[in-house]
C-alpha cells in the first residue's frame, strides 16, 4: 500500500494548499456566527492496528452540551453554520491535515471513538488494519447518516445494531478487494455524490 500512501499525502498536500482560502473564510465565519470557543473541534479516534491520534475538524456545535457521539439531523447542539458545513461535509477539510501526517487516508473507514473499536472481535477486527478515511464505500451508503437516525425511535441503538454492523461489513470488503484505482473511484464517486455499485456493497 505504498502507492495508497504516497497519493494520499501528496493529494493531502495539493489539497491544502489549493484549498487554503476556502479554509480561510470557513474558520472566520465560525468565529463571527460561533464566538466563544475554538474554530476547530479535535477529538480522540481510533486509527491504524487500534492506535489513538487527534483528529481535526471546524467546529459545528455549540461549545457545552452533553450530547452522545451519535449525531442526529435537526438537535439543537448543532449550529445553522454548523449544519451548512456538515451538509456539505466542508467540517471534514482540516483531515486533509491528518492524512498529510499519516494518521488518516484519502479513503477507508471512518474513525470511531474508542468503545465502537472495542465491540470488533474476530474477523471483524481485520477493519482495523485499514487507516481512516475522509470518504469510504461505507460514508458513500451512509452520506445521509443524519437524516436517517433523525427517522428512528432510538438512534443510538439503530446505529449500534444496524448502521455499524453494516459499515464493518462493507469496510471489510473494501479492504479485501482494494486496489488503487477503486480509492480513485470512491474519491470521485464522492465528489460527484453517487454510491457504489450494489454488489460491492453486498
Amino acid at each position: 500500500m505504498i502507492l495508497k500512501s504516497v497519493f494520499d499525502r501528496t493529494m493531502a498536500l495539493v489539497g491544502l494548499l489549493c484549498l487554503w482560502p476556502v479554509l480561510l473564510v470557513i474558520w472566520m465565519l465560525i468565529c463571527i456566527k460561533m464566538p466563544g470557543g475554538s474554530a476547530f473541534f479535535k477529538q480522540k479516534r481510533v486509527g491504524s492496528n487500534g492506535r489513538l491520534f487527534t483528529m481535526y475538524k471546524f467546529r459545528s456545535m455549540t461549545m457545552h452540551h452533553s450530547g452522545s457521539s451519535i449525531s442526529v439531523a435537526g438537535e439543537s447542539r448543532i449550529t445553522p453554520l454548523g449544519a451548512v458545513l456538515r451538509k456539505y461535509k466542508f467540517d471534514e477539510l482540516p483531515e486533509l491535515w491528518n492524512v498529510l501526517i499519516g494518521d488518516m487516508s484519502l479513503v477507508g473507514p471512518r474513525p470511531d471513538v474508542p468503545g465502537y473499536a472495542d465491540c470488533l472481535r474476530g474477523e471483524f477486527r481485520d477493519m482495523l488494519k485499514l487507516k481512516p478515511g475522509i470518504t469510504g464505500p461505507a460514508s458513500l451508503k451512509y452520506r445521509n447518516e443524519e437524516e436517517l437516525l433523525a427517522k428512528v425511535k432510538d438512534p443510538k441503538r439503530y446505529n449500534d445494531e444496524v448502521i455499524f454492523p453494516d459499515k464493518v461489513r462493507i469496510n471489510r470488503n473494501y479492504l479485501h478487494n482494494w486496489c488503487f484505482w477503486l480509492d480513485v473511484k470512491i474519491i470521485v464517486y464522492t465528489i460527484l455524490g453517487k454510491n457504489l455499485e450494489e454488489e460491492f456493497l453486498k
